[in-house]
């Protein structure tokens, strides 16, 4: 008798369960071993498949991660964070334009993503695309207006756009809440500005 491909019930919450145990103890090649079991019978399974494709980046098998995290939104497409971690994945593979595809994606299903925003600046980043980048920076800074690395990056675009007015008002902004990143970017561009002590 063929096994349903959806997984369900108590069956599946005490694989869950074992799935959880093995990784906090720290056997993360038969927690490997058993996702491949799992998905064996419960191949469209989101959370099996999203599992191993985090199990695998973690490991250092990008390839192994993105055919699982392919997987995923081809199985469930609709779904922002799994187009997240598969366009983080990509771009750490040095897959640019289809990191940027993913990203842009999972922008798209939910905006209010502010990891995703921050992803698909750094993938425009890496491409020199500067210009274009300042957009989710501004997007993810105004999702998270307390965390220093979305305004760190944008300041860091501006000083390359030889826009210092613009750098200067973010690295202002930054010392308010985090003068130790202020200060670091201070020194790595060179804006002297009037500092907060």
């Amino acid at each position: 008798m063929p096994q349903p491909s959806r997984a369900s019930g108590v069956e599946f919450l005490w694989a869950k369960w074992r799935l959880q145990a093995l990784l906090v103890l720290g056997r993360q090649q038969r927690a490997l071993e058993l996702l491949d079991d799992l998905l064996g019978r419960w191949p469209t399974e989101r959370y099996l498949l999203a599992s191993r494709g985090n199990l695998r980046a973690q490991r250092g098998d990008l390839r192994g991660a993105v055919a699982d995290l392919r997987a995923l939104v081809a199985r469930h497409p609709d779904e922002a964070s799994a187009w997240f971690n598969l366009g983080f994945v990509l771009e750490q593979q040095g897959e640019l334009t289809e990191a940027e595809a993913a990203f842009r994606r999972a922008t798209a299903l939910n905006a209010q993503l502010d990891r995703a925003w921050y992803g698909l600046a750094l993938v425009l980043i890496r491409q020199q695309r500067l210009r274009e980048a300042l957009e989710p920076l501004q997007r993810n800074t105004a999702l998270q207006p307390m965390s220093p690395y979305g305004w760190y990056q944008l300041a860091r675009v501006h000083v390359d756009l030889n826009e210092p007015e613009e750098a200067e008002k973010i690295l202002r902004r930054l010392e308010g809440f985090e003068p130790k990143v202020a200060a670091q970017l201070r020194r790595e561009t060179g804006l002297q500005g009037t500092t907060s002590s």
